[in-house]
């Protein structure tokens, strides 16, 4: 199994456990070789949900320039939800878990088709 497939199957983990989410495998491995070589990096594998900055990066590459959205779709309420998902106090919020749930709760899988 390589490093990606063992990431990957950590990431499924972490979505039935913290978040109550049967994933979708074939959507989550596309999110996760999405990310690049940031899932192989301590910190830049993980969101912080209590650093603006970091929120800021999230919305603005992510939500904006990868998915499409624009301002005015609630981006901030977006991630405010899937962080109380995953989970507020889990310091441990990885990036390619983060981004399946902003993928599906705006219904952009058709992204990674």
């Amino acid at each position: 199994m390589s490093k990606r497939d063992e990431l990957i199957a950590k990431y499924a983990a972490d979505l039935k456990e913290k978040c109550g989410v049967d994933a979708d495998m074939d959507l989550l491995t596309k999110v996760t070789i999405g990310c690049g070589p940031s899932i192989y990096n301590a910190d830049a594998s993980t969101v912080s949900g209590s650093d603006e900055s970091e929120l800021a990066t999230v919305k603005n590459n992510f939500l904006i320039k990868k998915l499409g959205l624009s301002e005015g779709d609630d981006l901030d309420g977006a991630i405010d939800s899937v962080l109380e998902t995953y989970g507020k106090s889990n310091r441990n919020k990885y990036r390619a878990v983060v981004y399946y749930l902003l993928t599906k709760h705006f219904g952009k899988e058709a992204i990674y088709a």
